[in-house]
């Protein structure tokens, strides 16, 4: 399916009709574009900027003026230089620390501006919209295919809980706290949800981390709807306690994937994307320069099982316009499988 202009690009159901004919194994990654596809005045860089500009920290606002731009990521690795430099030259502790609080400024207030702009919870997200959601995404782990996700919000959670997906697994499940209540007859008592009973079978996976996951230092938990609270009214509680969500906001790509590698959670997701055979296709995932580390578990994926065939043979990159078009295709030479794209609008997530 190899094309040649951004205008002959075969549209998603080509794609998904292709490789079920060929009765290929597909799986789906997901980024950002995923998200600004149900709403871009939330889920898109200006709106978080808009958002850290708006808590007046003097430092940040000087830092995002000085580097010009509204990319969070680069900003954290500037930053993350900057701090590494001043120590170098031995620079004052003041200023020093000024950075490094500027730096932990940011990356709480990125998770805070998530939080506060997000929908209240799953059902501000109208019917409609998620049954068509739905529909896409089952497409794919109702067929042992697997979901990755680079997205920190609830977006993904909400439609895949609202529609009761019996395929859709991410690994966490309760533990029995009392097993001597078999013998006893006692009422049983069970744990949050922890990650790993359900390791096996899972088919859901967030690679850069999300919002309702937790690490507590022994288990990963998952935060979860009680009675009379809101998920993000819990997971707000733990925030107010200094409790943070799993989330990978480094720089470059090497730095994200050291914050992945210090995470069984983390390093679990990345080594099923780097184990994927098949196909994949990507949706509102840019490939951007960031992304390093995503290219290497693709590259991971396409390289094994060399001999037996069994390994990942080709990616199917959503492109919105042109200027992506261009973008994929000046890129296409890192990627150790064949590359190919498709209009991503055609896919209509949303409905």
């Amino acid at each position: 399916m190899s094309e040649f202009s951004f205008e002959n690009l075969p549209n998603y159901s080509e794609v998904v009709h292709y490789l079920d004919k060929k009765k290929r194994s597909k799986h789906l990654l997901l980024g950002n574009g995923f998200s600004m596809a149900y709403d871009h005045k939330i889920f898109s860089y200006n709106a978080l900027y808009e958002f850290i500009q708006n808590l007046e920290d003097k430092t940040l606002s000087i830092l995002f003026n000085v580097i010009n731009t509204k990319n969070f990521e680069l900003v954290m690795q500037q930053l993350d230089n900057f701090i590494e430099i001043a120590r170098a030259f031995d620079t004052s502790k003041d200023f020093i620390e000024k950075l490094n609080k500027a730096n932990e400024t940011l990356r709480s207030s990125l998770i805070d501006s998530i939080k506060d702009l997000h929908p209240e919870h799953v059902f501000e997200v109208p019917e409609q919209k998620s049954e068509k959601c739905f529909s896409f995404l089952d497409d794919y782990i109702s067929k042992e295919g697997k979901v990755f996700t680079t997205n920190y919000d609830l977006l993904l959670y909400w439609v895949l809980m609202r529609n009761e997906s019996k395929s859709a697994i991410d690994g966490f499940g309760r533990e029995v706290e009392n097993p001597e209540a078999y013998e006893t007859g006692e009422d049983f008592e069970y744990s949050e949800l922890i990650w790993g009973k359900y390791k096996s079978e899972q088919s859901v996976y967030y690679v850069h981390g999300t919002l309702p996951i937790f690490d507590t230092g022994i288990d990963i938990i998952k935060e979860e709807y009680s009675t009379g609270n809101y998920l993000l009214e819990n997971i707000k509680e733990r925030l107010d306690r200094k409790e943070y969500p799993i989330f990978v906001t480094a720089g470059n790509g090497r730095e994200k994937l050291e914050h992945i590698m210090h995470n069984k959670y983390l390093t679990h997701c990345y080594d099923q994307l780097s184990g994927i055979q098949g196909s994949l296709i990507t949706f509102g995932f840019n490939f951007g320069e960031y992304d390093e580390h995503i290219i290497d578990a693709i590259n991971k994926a396409a390289k094994q099982g060399q001999r037996t065939g069994e390994k990942l043979f080709s990616v199917y990159i959503g492109v919105y316009s042109e200027k992506d078009f261009e973008h994929i295709s000046s890129i296409q030479h890192k990627f150790r499988c064949k590359v190919n794209m498709y209009k991503a609008k055609s896919a209509n997530i949303w409905n």
